[in-house]
């Protein structure tokens, strides 16, 4: 067979189909073809109806939004909820259920009800890589139907006693200054709504400042404030809504600018890096001891893989509410976390429901989010 006037297109489609043929071919012999398909849930399986529904739903009540939630183990997933509703949809009063406990199939096993009194808004939890006793982090944003203020929570793995409280003294709804939602000057617990943390293997933590300043706080293990960088922008270093906040091996902060629609990274210092732009309502992001870099978009429903770099690699999720739902369908994903037996959580915010994920027998571990990464490891 003569090539020599076929132009550049004909000869990449002729590559291109004898290499698809070559990949089939391989695949056949390997046992490994599926038809159909829409990798929905990517290289995870959900189980059916593991979320269970709030225990007074008979009455008509049920769960406000599933804002969080972080896996301690395979059999112990602490989750932050927006306290009870009322069968008209309103808040209920005297809420409880802000933070409760599920185990392996869902079930709720734990509720810490001692601590409904001071907590308004559960909106992230977390629980360090470094910490050997393993204590449970809750970023609360405030109440509304009670006068609880905006504050950073650290209890005990078990919820019975509460060890750190960041408490800002004074929360408004509106921070002021010459540029809309900034404060010029905020004080060290002067928070805008901040909305998350991550941690330092020397036991400092950073806390993204958040719906309304736009600044990156660090603070020592005692809850000193150490230093703080970022303002309410557009601009490198600036920030429109931080809601998520990683840190990877080599320390770079990698910062969730939500409604600047893209990831920021900067140097343990504060230093600006460079910005990864195009990535729509990023509201979760977590570095994985493979270097994956792991996003929310809550506006698409998917959770996106990225290297180091800001290359996307791959990405899975879809829309899976009420009508045309599906085991492991999302809804406004929020946050996500992920048990040392490797399965996946993702607080559904709208669903209201936590979505359980477990990884596919034979999964290539690339496809699959991995344990948080740990600076220098």
């Amino acid at each position: 067979m003569r090539f020599e006037h076929a132009g550049p297109a004909l000869v990449l489609a002729v590559v291109l189909l004898s290499a698809c043929a070559d990949t089939q071919a391989a695949a056949t012999d390997r046992g490994m073809v599926v038809k159909g398909g829409d990798m929905r849930n990517g290289a995870y399986d959900a189980p059916t109806d593991w979320w269970k529904p709030h225990p007074e739903a008979d009455a008509g009540y049920g769960y406000a939004q599933v804002a969080g939630a972080v896996a301690d183990t395979p059999d112990r997933i602490i989750v932050g909820i927006r306290g009870d509703r009322t069968p008209d949809g309103g808040e209920r009063p005297n809420s409880s259920n802000y933070l409760v406990v599920v185990d392996g199939q869902g079930d709720v096993v734990e509720r810490w009800t001692q601590w409904d009194t001071m907590m308004g808004f559960p909106h992230a939890l977390y629980i360090s890589p470094y910490d050997p006793d393993r204590h449970v982090w809750v970023v609360d944003r405030g109440g509304t139907m009670k006068t609880v203020h905006e504050q950073i929570l650290k209890f005990t793995n078990d919820g019975s006693e509460l060890v750190l409280r960041l408490r800002d003294p004074a929360p408004t709804q509106a921070q002021g200054g010459p540029v809309a939602r900034d404060n010029p000057s905020p004080g060290p617990l002067d928070f805008g709504q901040a909305s998350s943390v991550a941690f330092l293997p020397n036991g400092d933590f950073l806390v993204g400042d958040g719906y309304q300043n736009g600044r990156i706080i660090r603070y020592n293990a005692e809850g000193e404030f150490v230093s703080e960088f970022g303002s309410v922008g557009s601009g490198p270093g600036q920030f429109d809504l931080i809601h998520s906040v990683a840190v990877d091996r080599d320390g770079r902060i990698y910062v969730a600018d939500r409604n600047n629609d893209r990831i920021q990274v900067f140097m343990e210092d504060g230093e600006f890096v460079e910005e990864w732009p195009n990535i729509s309502d990023p509201v979760g992001v977590l570095v994985d001891e493979r270097d994956g870099v792991w996003v929310i978009s809550a506006v698409l429903n998917r959770i996106l893989k990225y290297d180091t770099t800001g290359v996307l690699q791959t990405y899975f999720g879809a829309y899976g509410g009420t009508r045309g739902g599906f085991p492991g369908g999302l809804e406004r994903p929020h946050q996500m976390s992920v048990d040392p037996a490797g399965n996946l959580y993702v607080a559904s915010y709208d669903g209201p429901r936590l979505e359980k994920l477990t990884p596919k027998p034979g999964a290539d571990p690339g496809e699959l989010v991995g344990q948080p990464v740990m600076i220098g490891n």
